[in-house]
């Protein structure tokens, strides 16, 4: 449970969650479990394993990419989506979901086209816009939806 001087943070990796102290970001952050850092560069990769603790139990919202291998504007937005980690790494945490790999996370939310971009946090969902974007939207959509709930930084 989350106290004003921690939060939780989930690990991809193992599927941990890990409390981090207030005053310390996730990518200073290793997993108490399995010892990798909390927060990377790149986008996490959703399974079942790592579900719950990235997006049900982590204080930190969830930008979730759900895609397919056989999609081309879901290829054609990957490097985009990739890039927007930087700018968005203070406020949430970004993460991909193959819907051929995971059906069941993927109908458990619906999901209906893709690309379909989702921002989860514990376990609800904030905001879903679908099709492929630039770096630029994804940041912008993603600010807007996280400022329309409250969330600016963590």
């Amino acid at each position: 449970m989350s106290t004003a001087n921690s939060r939780m943070v989930g690990c991809a990796a193992c599927g941990a969650t890990n409390r981090v102290p207030a005053g310390k970001t996730a990518a200073e952050g290793k997993c108490g479990r399995c010892g990798l850092a909390l927060s990377g560069q790149e986008p996490a990769v959703l399974t079942p394993r790592n579900f719950a603790a990235l997006a049900e139990r982590s204080d930190i919202p969830l930008l979730v990419d759900f895609w397919a291998p056989w999609c081309g504007p879901c290829r054609q937005m990957a490097p985009a989506f990739s890039a927007a980690a930087a700018p968005l790494g203070p406020i949430l945490r970004l993460a991909k979901l193959n819907t051929e790999d995971e059906p069941g996370l993927a109908q458990r939310y619906a999901i209906q086209s893709i690309p379909t971009l989702m921002i989860l946090h514990k376990g609800r969902e904030i905001a879903r816009q679908s099709g492929a974007m630039p770096t630029t939207a994804i940041v912008a959509w993603a600010q807007k939806a996280l400022s329309h709930r409250g969330v600016t930084s963590l």
